[in-house]
């Protein structure tokens, strides 16, 4: 979720309202004699409705959710953002370390994905994940290696929004991760070929046996570039937000090189 909201609706506000329902004798579709209630020999279903119908009974952030006193918050990003996603996980909020990584193409067009946090160095304020530097990621991070992450917490109504430079860490560090990994996440990633056309999902699980047969020779096998990354941010914001729309924004601002603890707060109109 954006922390711009204009298309959304929340309460005290309102789409137009739906069409009343017609008369089922006028149903262009009930066959000559069909009474009202009868099928014609097909499934009845009820009829599409319109998107903003679909979202009116579902008004965003109509829920209880925490306060943020954003005066209180700390000096620097990393330590608040390890106690929202530490509040997270107590919540029980689903895959609380599901991110989106945002990135830019060779011709300059934005490409977004979701992918997991592996570490965050709060006092140096750096967002640790792994991609495979063959993949779409990769390659545009190698390009342009700057990135922007986000992160939303629905139950919490909470955003973050991260931007920085990235930067690649060595293939000693990789590999190290690579085998804090499940085997089943292992496996995934010495198939590799990630984004690459696929004939048929029966060509994904030979591929996939080849690859369980290849770790259950050897152990310490690294799927071949297999990197980690570590954004480091140069802007950080927390969003909380609020039935209401009195959202509170806090913006970091990195002022000193990066690894150092020297930011600028703001707050900033919802």
């Amino acid at each position: 979720m954006a922390a711009e909201e204009e298309g959304l609706t929340g309460p005290g506000e309102a789409w137009p309202a739906p069409e009343p329902n017609r008369d089922p004798s006028q149903d262009p579709h009930r066959a000559p004699g069909q009474q009202s209630g009868q099928q014609s020999g097909r499934e009845h279903r009820p009829e599409p409705r319109s998107v903003p119908e679909l979202l009116l009974g579902r008004p965003p952030m109509a829920r209880p959710l925490p306060s943020f006193d954003a005066e209180a918050a700390p000096a620097e990003p990393g330590p608040l953002f390890v106690d929202w996603l530490a509040t997270a996980l107590a919540a029980g909020v689903p895959d609380p370390q599901v991110v989106t990584l945002s990135t830019v193409d060779a011709d300059g067009m934005p490409d977004a994905r979701v992918l997991v946090l592996r570490d965050v160095d709060a006092a140096g304020t750096g967002w640790v994940f792994s991609a495979a530097a063959d993949s779409p990621k990769g390659r545009q991070l190698a390009d342009h290696p700057a990135a922007a992450l986000t992160v939303y917490w629905p139950q919490l109504g909470r955003q973050v929004r991260v931007r920085g430079t990235v930067e690649r860490a060595a293939d000693l560090v990789a590999a190290a991760e690579f085998a804090t990994r499940s085997p089943a996440a292992r496996v995934g990633a010495l198939v590799g070929r990630q984004s690459e056309p696929l004939a048929s999902l029966g060509e994904y699980d030979e591929a996939v046996a080849v690859a369980r047969r290849r770790l259950e020779a050897t152990p310490d096998a690294v799927a071949a570039g297999h990197a980690v990354y570590t954004l480091w941010a140069h802007e950080v914001e927390f969003w909380q937000g609020d039935a209401e729309r009195r959202h509170v924004r806090l913006r970091y601002t990195r002022t000193g090189p990066v690894r150092t603890p020297e930011w600028s707060r703001t707050l900033l109109w919802p």
